[in-house]
Formats: C-alpha cells, sequence, structure tokens
C-alpha cells in the first residue's frame, strides 16, 4: 500500500503543476497587454517572434527533456528518488513516439558506423600482410621461416590492427540491444 505521505506529495505536485499553467496563461496575457501598449518598430516585433518561436519549437521538440529524462534515470540515486523525478518530467513535458524513434535511429546509424570502420580496420591489418611491402618499409623481421621470409614487425603492427577492428566490431555489435 502507498503511504499517505506520498499520496499527498503527488497531489501537491500535481497542484503545483495546474498552477504552473496558470500562471503560463496569466503572464502570457501581460505579455499580450505590453505588446498592445509599447511603440515598437517591425524589426524588434521579428526579433520577439523569432525569440518566442524558437522557444516553442525547443517546447515541442522536447529536446531538452530528453536529455533531462535520459539525465535522471542515469544517475546514481535511491530508486524511488528515481521515479519520483521521471514521473514529474513526463508529467511536465511533451513527448511523442517521432522523438524516441530519431534517438533509436541515430544510436543505430552510430553502431552501424563503429562496425564498418572495424571492418575496415580488419581489412587494411589482412592488406599489410598480404600486400609485399618495400624493404626500407619491413623494419626488421622477429621471426625467420627462412632465410628470406619470416615474421617482420610490420606483421605484428599489422595484427594489432586486425585485433582492434575485431575490438570495435564486438564491442559495438553487444551494445546492441534486442528491443530497438
Amino acid at each position: 500500500m502507498i503511504p499517505k505521505s506520498k499520496l499527498t506529495e503527488d497531489l501537491k505536485r500535481l497542484k503545483h503543476i495546474e498552477r504552473k499553467d496558470e500562471d503560463l496563461i496569466h503572464k502570457l496575457g501581460e505579455f499580450m497587454e505590453l505588446l498592445n501598449q509599447s511603440d515598437l518598430d517591425s524589426e524588434n516585433i521579428s526579433q520577439i517572434r523569432h525569440a518566442l518561436n524558437d522557444a516553442l519549437d525547443e517546447k515541442l521538440n522536447g529536446k531538452d527533456a530528453l536529455e533531462r529524462i535520459q539525465q535522471v534515470s542515469l544517475d546514481n540515486m535511491p530508486t524511488l528518488d528515481q521515479l519520483d523525478k521521471l514521473e514529474f518530467l513526463l508529467n511536465t513535458n511533451h513527448l511523442d513516439s517521432k522523438q524516441a524513434k530519431r534517438i533509436t535511429y541515430r544510436s543505430l546509424f552510430l553502431k552501424i558506423i563503429k562496425v564498418v570502420i572495424g571492418l575496415l580496420f580488419i581489412t587494411l591489418g589482412f592488406a599489410m600482410i598480404i600486400m609485399p611491402a618495400p624493404p626500407y618499409f619491413e623494419m626488421f623481421t622477429i621471426f625467420y621461416f627462412t632465410e628470406n621470409d619470416g615474421v617482420t614487425l610490420m606483421d605484428l603492427i599489422s595484427l594489432i590492427i586486425i585485433a582492434v577492428g575485431i575490438y570495435v566490431v564486438v564491442k559495438s555489435l553487444s551494445n546492441i540491444k534486442l528491443y530497438e
């Protein structure tokens, strides 16, 4: 059962939200009265319109809201406090599925780019091993198979590049969530 103090706290928070909207409507009315009484030229009016449109677009897009929600979900705080803050943010901000899809597509695109970069590293490493290098580029041989062939320092550098490529591919593929 939910404690009584929690219910009263939630009711106070909801009343605060309703009062916040009333305050906004009241301030908007005052702003309209000030605009009617002022002697602004067309340039100042267009600047005010631009600033107001930018603020409204930001509120509609909810980019800041998504960042705040993500920040609260990643914070190290008690679970109940975290849920309370998330509930408050979700109640006070407008969010839709298009915004969530954009974030999902962006993160998926970045993971695909990481996989491609990892595959390029692997290809580069194998190409460095297979293709002959000029003698001045083959620094020195570490282990000889025959008198003219062996494992060179360049081969070891190529293996390190291949290992980095494999690490990038595995790391980016292991972070993909199935519900995305």
